[in-house]
């Protein structure tokens, strides 16, 4: 049954979403502090284990980018309006976990609301998103380009490297972007970078920058690599949704393009129920604490396509739009085409 969404259909959907619409601040609250008391407890046992043994350093750095992913979910609620029912209270607390995540808050919740307008669209691919050619696209690059995209999707370039690059470096000279759009909060980037720089070169100050790298280094890049895999597998499938602008359909983008990532409890309490992405795409005003019980009462998003670890492994070596089969594949299947 195809879930195109006729004007009575899109009037059921809304009308069952937004029964999870509505934070609950006693909820948020206490998402709040069993995110970062932990994390900054976690951070001060690191700092006191490194004269210890610094795997012990290196063991706890792994919950604390747990905590760190905690906190960034709370940003991007926040973002979404969804977190508080004040958008003054989102912004506020938006503001200050981006000093911890290092991801400027404005200029982030922009650049994050054209992912939302538009995932699955073919002609706006790259806008938020992992840039992906078609099979066609890619057919008719010279050697040096298909060379190019290559390098750019291997795994060690799209979840060790770019990022880095993006969250450490492009976060904090927002001028190179291309996004025009995006220059009006440049100078908000920039004030975001003062205060982490003030905050981060205090606690310098007293601990010294070699402590502060062995501690702060490792979460960063646990929380980065595992963060963009979470963002690129729930797009990235082999079953995903693309078309062009004349007819995309918001709801077919967000059940059939966004996934439902089964997780073990514990890593989808880690991760503020990102896995259900499915549900947040379609309604990003529903809380992350609210997305597991809309996608469990109803049979709506029973249509979505589910990954598990162990099968979403495959989304890494899936490369290329191919337009006439409707689905993602890999270099390797394309040859055998």
């Amino acid at each position: 049954m195809s879930i195109k969404d006729t004007k009575a259909e899109q009037i059921s959907w809304k009308s069952i979403v937004a029964n999870y619409h509505f934070s609950e601040f006693a909820k948020s609250m206490w998402q709040f502090i069993n995110s970062f008391v932990p994390f900054v407890l976690i951070w001060i046992l690191m700092y006191l284990s490194i004269d210890i043994s610094y795997w012990i350093t290196l063991a706890l750095s792994i919950f604390a980018s747990g905590f760190m992913m905690r906190i960034f979910i709370i940003q991007h609620d926040c973002g979404h309006g969804s977190f508080f029912g004040s958008r003054k209270a989102n912004d506020r607390l938006g503001l200050f976990c981006s000093i911890f995540t290092f991801t400027p808050y404005h200029y982030w919740r922009k650049s994050h609301a054209i992912h939302h307008a538009n995932v699955g669209k073919t002609e706006r691919r790259g806008a938020g998103d992992f840039y992906t050619l078609t099979v066609n696209e890619y057919l008719q690059r010279d050697k040096p380009g298909r060379l190019r995209y290559r390098l750019y999707r291997n795994p060690i370039m799209l979840f060790l490297v770019l990022p880095s690059v993006l969250f450490l470096f492009l976060y904090r000279f927002p001028f190179f972007s291309k996004s025009g759009f995006l220059k009006s909060l440049h100078t908000t980037v920039y004030i975001t970078n003062l205060v982490i720089a003030a905050i981060f070169g205090t606690i310098i100050f007293f601990i010294g920058l070699k402590s502060f790298l062995l501690i702060q280094a490792p979460i960063v890049a646990i929380t980065l690599t595992v963060g963009t895999w979470f963002f690129y597998v729930q797009h990235q499938f082999e079953d995903t949704y693309w078309d062009n602008d004349e007819g995309w359909d918001y709801t077919e983008a967000s059940l059939k393009g966004s996934s439902y990532y089964k997780l073990p409890k514990v890593l989808q309490w880690f991760t503020g129920n990102i896995g259900f992405h499915h549900v947040h795409h379609l309604s990003p005003r529903i809380p992350n604490y609210n997305l597991e019980k809309c996608h469990n009462e109803n049979r709506l998003f029973e249509k979505t396509s589910v990954l598990t670890i162990r099968s979403s492994l495959k989304s890494i070596f899936l490369t290329l739009w191919d337009e006439d089969r409707k689905k993602l594949i890999s270099f390797r299947q394309l040859k055998r085409s």
